[in-house]
């Protein structure tokens, strides 16, 4: 089987702990990237993370931390990526070390702005990191049930099987299952999509509507997801599989999802600023939208309900109005 060798997890905020947790189940030590060095000391005073899960206690002397990137890429061959998606391009440009015969993993729901590009697909434009090492962390799996140890179903996606199920093998644990897939672009799109639709069910939520409606709105976001990833990437796969569906639904209809919570606000008539203020986290669907409404102008897959948010969140139309005009397209 193949040797992740040294692990690395790059990210300071509740997946990237939720992540560190699981890997500290089955590894012996572990290297950790976060980018205040300030934030490392309390870690280490505190033995949890000052700022996310708290809950979770850690054998700091398990852990190497630094906030030092390239400390991290040179002692460890496997780097676990789960900073925010609009913050990867900064960190990385501190980077240099290179990354092509590192095994690359990104747990980043999002795309990379101004690039129009899904992180590994980044990753290997920019960094020229091949396919075979490049994989995705997908899987509907909020950090906080990860903290609690409730049962998690996560999918590693790889071209290469092998190290894919290294992966799987070393995050899995009597709370986590694990799977394998090929499919790297779909899972990492799917999951960039459902951010967009739990934004769209929380700005439903937020203007009253029900839970019949909320169901539709569900099934059209299956069948919209399911148009764009075989417009994009026409493979066979099943797109009501956990890694897609089920993360569709639990970013949809969970309070933990930071997502549905900032489109609950937008639409009880908070501004995109006055939100994100109020929330202090990012919520990735609010950039992913604008990304994805860029990149379907080149393929024109029918997406009203990524129309819909984009013209909400982007063109500042009233989210009253075009949730209407939404429902009147739906059956």
């Amino acid at each position: 089987m193949y040797d992740l060798g040294n692990i690395a997890v790059l990210g300071s905020g509740s997946w990237a702990t939720a992540i560190a947790k699981m890997l500290l189940e089955k590894v012996d030590h572990l290297y950790w990237y976060m980018r205040r060095a300030d934030a490392i000391e309390e870690f280490k005073r505190q033995g949890h993370n000052p700022s996310y899960l708290t809950s979770v206690r850690f054998d700091t002397d398990r852990i190497t931390f630094t906030a030092d990137i390239n400390e991290v890429a040179r002692a460890c061959r496997t780097l676990v990526f789960v900073t925010p998606s609009p913050y990867l391009k900064n960190h990385l440009k501190k980077l240099k070390t290179k990354l092509h015969d590192h095994f690359i993993v990104t747990a980043i729901k999002g795309i990379v702005p101004d690039e129009n590009l899904v992180c590994s697909e980044y990753f290997r434009v920019v960094y020229n990191v091949p396919d075979e090492n490049l994989a995705v962390l997908g899987g509907p799996s909020h950090a906080e049930e990860v903290a609690l140890s409730r049962l998690t179903y996560l999918t590693v996606g790889c071209a290469d099987i092998e190290k894919a199920q290294a992966l799987s093998e070393t995050l899995a644990s009597g709370y986590v299952k694990t799977k394998t897939s090929f499919d790297v672009i779909g899972i990492e799109y799917a999951s960039v999509l459902k951010n967009v639709y739990a934004i769209a069910a929380g700005i439903c939520n937020g203007l009253k509507y029900g839970d019949n409606f909320q169901s539709v709105l569900m099934a059209n976001a299956v069948q919209e997801t399911n148009r764009f990833l075989r417009a994009v990437y026409p493979i066979d796969r099943q797109v009501y599989d956990s890694v897609y569906l089920g993360d569709l639904l639990v970013t949809g209809y969970s309070n933990f999802s930071r997502n549905r919570v900032f489109g609950t606000m937008i639409g009880k008539g908070y501004s995109v600023k006055s939100a994100q203020i109020e929330m202090e986290m990012i919520a990735e669907g609010y950039y992913a939208t604008k990304c994805m409404k860029d990149i379907n102008r080149l393929y024109h897959v029918n997406m009203p309900i990524l129309d819909a948010v984009y013209n909400i969140l982007y063109e500042r139309i009233s989210p009253a109005i075009e949730i209407k005009l939404l429902t009147d397209s739906f059956r």
